[in-house]
């Protein structure tokens, strides 16, 4: 299709609007406040993917892309971007149905934990973060001074973010925003996220086509939305531009870290410790809250190597793989990794790899790896069989997160089975 044309400049000058093309407008502040669904992080996979599902509009096709996108250039301007702004940023963009695509047929993720760990953990990796830890010491260890967060975990989510810089992807972010606005699942959320980017550039602190990322609108080292780079970026070098894109991550990894801390972020507590269960333990108590590390200390558990538990806090019991895997008590700051990336498998991984990278071990306790990975759609046959023996879940969606766990466990309890909320196929097999 044609891309916007200059023209633009001549419609955004009409007479309904004609100060905005006439008289400079005064420049906005990018630390505005953003709206709570722009707020939701980018992964396993994509960020975004965290977004609200709502659909916003039925697929619409190239043909009155340009139309919104001039009447989306009169909104920007009404909220504030100054015309210049709006002109260079949106001119010459095209609809991209290659981005549609992509987010209409996102594959369901349906690795094994282990095999995401493998992955995302490899020797690889943790000898690349060691490098890059070591490389950028004196910047990593100014972050941590002054936010408070420990370097290795700012490491760890820059590696599996974008390889450490080798892959911080290469779209017009202005662009595929404006595309998903106009044609996508979620108009709404990347609607904001559009208007979040030309702030951006309102701010001086990238040109246009400078912008670039995901195809969903991740950006730079640490795959930020633009909403999270309103909200937490910071310059961290003093040159006047918050620079997420560059060869230099040092903004990159100070905003990690400034996101981190403004999520609550405590200092000197770890993710979270492998954990020994005893005998005959009750494993509801996994679904069960938070309890002090005295509390579970007298249930009997122990560290990974049978010694005392560390005490940083209250701690909850996490069994990703059931009874059969490695168990953990996770502590605040697992929490505040997955306001960085709602995932559990995510934040496990960034916990790990920051230990890793850091010099700590490996899991001592093995993963069931005999076990297979459920397909969504088992996952839905899942849901709607524990929902129809009484065992709501909440929704029929094909995720497993915490209603689904719990019904799991309310099954495994009336079924007299361990009660680990753990969605196998030898679970589904029972249900039917």
């Amino acid at each position: 299709m044609r891309p916007v044309l200059i023209a633009l400049s001549l419609t955004l000058a009409a007479p309904a609007l004609p100060a905005l093309a006439q008289t400079p407008t005064p420049r906005p502040d990018a630390r505005v406040a953003v709206s709570q669904a722009a707020q939701i992080s980018p992964r396993p996979a994509l960020r975004p993917a965290t977004a609200p599902e709502t659909v916003q509009r039925a697929s619409l096709g190239p043909a009155g892309f340009n139309d919104w996108v001039q009447d989306f250039a009169r909104r920007a301007q009404r909220q504030g971007i100054p015309f210049e702004v709006v002109r260079d940023a949106l001119t010459g963009i095209r609809y991209d149905d290659r981005i549609v695509d992509l987010d209409r047929n996102q594959s369901e993720f349906s690795k094994q934990l282990w095999d995401y760990l493998d992955s995302a953990v490899s020797a690889d990796r943790i000898g690349t973060g060691r490098s890059m830890a070591a490389r950028h010491g004196a910047t990593l260890d100014r972050i941590e001074r002054r936010y408070g967060v420990e370097k290795e975990t700012v490491v760890a989510i820059w590696g599996l973010e974008s390889a450490y810089g080798g892959f911080k992807g290469n779209t017009d972010t202005i662009a595929a925003l404006a595309t998903l606005a106009y044609d996508g699942r979620r108009g709404d959320f990347f609607e904001a996220e559009l208007m979040a980017a030309l702030r951006i550039v309102a701010a001086g602190d990238t040109a246009p086509r400078g912008m670039r990322g995901s195809w969903a609108g991740a950006m730079g080292h640490t795959q930020f939305m633009p909403s999270s780079y309103l909200a937490h970026a910071v310059d961290f070098t003093g040159d006047g531009r918050r620079d997420i894109w560059g060869d230099d991550p040092s903004d990159a990894l100070a905003s990690t870290a400034a996101y981190l801390r403004d999520a609550g972020w405590t200092s000197g507590q770890p993710w979270g410790v492998e954990v020994r269960l005893p005998q005959g333990f009750d494993y509801a108590l996994a679904g069960a809250g938070a309890k002090s590390v005295a509390a579970w200390s007298r249930l009997g558990v122990r560290g990974a190597g049978g010694g005392a538990l560390p005490d940083h806090g209250q701690a909850s019991l996490l069994l990703p793989a059931g009874a059969r895997g490695p168990a953990f008590l996770t502590f605040g700051n697992f929490d505040v990794i997955k306001r960085y990336n709602s995932s559990t498998s995510y934040a496990l991984a960034v916990g790990h790899l920051g230990d890793r990278i850091g010099g700590g071990a490996a899991f001592q306790q093995s993963w069931p790896r005999g076990d297979r990975a459920l397909s969504a759609e088992e996952k839905r046959d899942m849901q709607r069989r524990l929902t129809a023996r009484g065992f709501s879940t909440n929704g029929i969606d094909g995720k497993v997160g915490p209603d689904t766990i719990a019904a799991i466990r309310r099954f495994q309890q009336a079924a007299g089975l361990v009660p680990d909320g753990y969605a196998s196929a030898a679970l589904l097999n029972q249900l039917r």
